[in-house]
Order: structure tokens, then C-alpha cells, then sequence
């Protein structure tokens, strides 16, 4: 199976060991959004989608099943996070008083609450950059 596809945001909060959330795509035809890159005690690994449990446990929710597929993830969203520039340093928001120097709202800047998240899926990912394949495993 091959990753066609990482999208990656960095964080910008001091305040967390989260430093990144991920979207990986498979094959053109398959997302699983929500990965993490972590600072762990050990450095940064990626995470796993996963969800909290009534008992207050976390499980994943996708996941690789053998370590050789979880390794080629880590590796190729490292690589990504690696080649991602940190974001800018958040500045306070001041008080504007004049409307006329706000900058206007357009698509680019605004996603549509309304719209489906495989509507979104496939605007996000249509015509963009691919920033790399990588080949995974023998399964096809």
C-alpha cells in the first residue's frame, strides 16, 4: 500500500506535547486524518487517530497492524515534519478601530461549516501537491 499523501500543521503552543496534526492518504483513495506527532520522553513519534472510552481510556481508531507499516508512517510523516517550516509566533490581537483595515474573508481563508467531511476530503486533497510516495509493504 502507498502513501500518497501527507498533510501536515504544525502547532504553535509551547503548552502542549503535541507539535503537529496529520493527514496521511493512501492510494489516492483513502484518509485518515487526526495522526499526532508527540514529544515523548524519547523524542517525537506520531500517534494514532484514537478516541476516549466511557472508562476514560484512549483507543485508536486506525491504526497499522504490523510494526514494518507503523515504522513507514513514522518515517514518512517525520519526513514531512522535518521539511515543514514552524509556524509564526502567535502575536496578541489588537483592537482594530476601523473596520477598512481588516482584510476580507474569501474561500481561501474560510471552510464551510455546512459542507459534508468527504466533500471537504476531496476539495482539500484536489489538484494539490503531492509531497511524496513512499511504497509500504508487499500487499497491494
Amino acid at each position: 500500500m502507498k502513501i500518497t499523501d501527507v498533510r501536515l500543521r504544525k502547532v504553535n503552543n509551547q503548552d502542549t506535547r503535541m507539535k503537529a496534526l496529520v493527514s496521511i492518504t493512501f492510494e489516492d483513495a483513502f484518509v485518515i486524518h487526526d495522526l499526532r506527532v508527540i514529544e515523548g520522553n524519547n523524542g517525537l513519534f506520531v500517534a494514532m487517530p484514537s478516541k476516549r472510552t466511557p472508562d476514560g481510556e484512549f483507543r485508536d481508531i486506525a491504526h497499522p497492524i504490523h510494526s514494518d507499516m507503523r515504522q513507514h508512517v513514522q518515517e514518512e510523516v517525520m519526513r514531512v515534519y522535518d521539511e515543514t517550516e514552524d509556524p509564526e509566533p502567535q502575536e496578541p490581537e489588537e483592537q482594530q478601530t476601523s473596520s477598512d483595515d481588516a482584510a476580507p474573508e474569501t474561500a481561501e481563508t474560510i471552510e464551510d461549516p455546512s459542507q459534508d467531511a468527504a466533500a471537504q476530503d476531496e476539495a482539500h486533497h484536489r489538484d494539490a501537491p503531492k509531497q511524496g510516495d513512499l511504497e509500504i509493504g508487499d500487499d497491494k
